[in-house]
């Protein structure tokens, strides 16, 4: 698994617990002395009772222990290069026999969802830029695990463990659950165990996480602390709701829980392991076009009775927008019914879509209400299909948690380059940040694309590569 670049690393070690690192240990205990008196008599302990009113006392222990089984502990482990000279290249070659290896190592939860394939889920960011990854079971087997393929954008992760005799837990039927429904939360929080904690549903649909890219998730007051990330949030029924992925806390972890723990909700996580498991990758549809939020002065402008909505300023050749009809002014007041107030939301719900899914849009044109229904298209990602002399390379937009933190970010990512291939001649290297070409101005996979449509004759890309920025003239 290669390393996330240099530009994007992203901290949100108050929100995400895959990574804690936690050593427990017991308290010494002194015995008390005191002076030999008369023994007193017991005291009369009354028993709890085992009904009211005739029916048994209501207990999760059948349901947990059916689901507990599927819950696993997930170990990380990545090997980093130490030097005393620290990142000194001229030093390092000096002295190469005072670097050591060190072993970095965190502790996650996951979940088996396939006992036949032997596939578990668990988040990102629990497995991120690890060497070797390592999955104990409830029966306390540890076995080694193979990386499938993660989503960043959504922070799941998906594994295969070869082992026999695994349990593995249905999912739930999506969009039934309701603010109020009681959930439970099962994973290995501080690595002190197997550990089951209760609560309500207290939100759905959050998309205001720092630090998350896509969201759509899950809130509940039921414990989760780190260690938990990539566990399981169950119904009553003992059915997988969600993937339990972020606890929210100002002060950090060490300030304790507050009742804010945030779950990937099981229709996404279904269809992203989905893909995974097809393609070791996900794709994402896109309508295609630029948008602006629709201010004050825009309004205005648009002879717009209220400031709201989000403004198309740009459509994409080919895109699903203009084949259905949408036109650059157009106000997008709603999608799929949810009401779009910025760029942010309205990529948000496309990110979260399957591809081809449809969108229902409804708009403002000339103040005019109208209805548009488009499908989401994937962007291609291979170089050739933008340019001949980006051939060899596959390119990515850049992650929306990244867009989230920085609205103005614009560019697009080199996943990987062909050492073989015409972009690798031209300079083109995995991990490089293209922000700028002579072709035109862009933002994303879609400008980009459209900026190259006419091939120009002379290609200039200004990229960012370790920290440095340079021209790259593609021949």
């Amino acid at each position: 698994m290669r390393p996330a670049p240099t530009l994007l690393v992203l901290a949100a070690a108050a929100a995400f617990g895959g990574f804690a690192a936690t050593a427990i240990r017991e308290a010494v205990q002194a015995p008390a002395h005191a002076a030999p008196q008369a023994a007193a008599p017991a005291p009369v302990v009354s028993a709890l009772p085992v009904a009211v009113d005739g029916q048994p006392m209501p207990s999760l222990a059948p349901m947990l222990k059916r689901v507990t089984p599927s819950v696993v502990s997930v170990h990380a482990a990545q090997r980093r290069q130490v030097s005393p000279f620290g990142a000194d290249p001229f030093f390092r070659r000096m002295f190469p026999e005072l670097t050591q290896e060190q072993i970095a190592r965190s502790l996650g939860s996951g979940v088996v969802v396939d006992a036949r394939n032997g596939y578990v889920l668990t988040n990102h960011h629990v497995i991120e830029n690890a060497d070797e990854v390592s999955v104990t079971l409830s029966d306390g087997r540890t076995l080694k695990a193979e990386f499938i393929g993660s989503d960043p954008d959504t922070d799941v992760a998906l594994m295969r463990i070869p082992a026999e005799g695994l349990t593995e837990i249905p999912l739930a039927a999506g969009g039934q659950l309701a603010v109020g429904d009681f959930v439970v939360a099962v994973g290995n929080p501080f690595g002190v165990g197997q550990t089951v904690t209760s609560g309500i549903v207290s939100a759905v649909g959050r998309s205001n996480v720092p630090g998350a890219g896509y969201q759509n998730f899950i809130q509940t007051d039921a414990s989760i602390n780190p260690g938990n990330s990539g566990g399981a949030l169950v119904n009553l029924r003992g059915e997988l709701v969600g993937i339990n992925t972020a606890s929210f806390n100002p002060r950090g972890s060490a300030a304790g829980n507050i009742g804010l723990g945030f779950a990937i909700p099981v229709d996404l996580a279904r269809n992203v392991m989905q893909q995974l498991a097809s393609t070791g990758t996900v794709q994402r549809g896109t309508l295609g076009i630029d948008t602006q939020a629709v201010d004050a002065r825009l309004a205005a402008g648009l002879g717009l009775a209220e400031a709201r909505g989000v403004v198309v300023t740009r459509l994409h050749g080919g895109s699903s927008a203009a084949a259905a009809g949408l036109r650059t002014g157009d106000v997008i007041v709603s999608a799929n019914g949810q009401r779009m107030d910025d760029p942010v939301a309205l990529r948000n719900l496309q990110g979260l879509q399957p591809l081809d899914a449809p969108m229902t849009l409804e708009i403002l044109r000339d103040g005019e209400p109208r209805t548009i229904t488009a499908r989401l298209r994937a962007m291609p990602r291979d170089g050739a299909s933008f340019d001949d002399r980006l051939t060899g390379a596959t390119l990515s937009d850049l992650p929306e948690a990244l867009r989230r933190q920085n609205p103005n970010a614009r560019g697009v990512l080199v996943d990987k380059v062909d050492e073989r291939s015409r972009a690798w001649r031209n300079g083109l290297r995995e991990g490089d940040y293209i922000f700028a070409a002579n072709s035109g101005e862009f933002r994303d996979l879609a400008g980009f694309r459209d900026t190259l449509a006419e091939r120009p004759q002379q290609l200039v890309l200004r990229i960012s590569r370790g920290g440095r920025v340079g021209n790259l003239i593609m021949e």
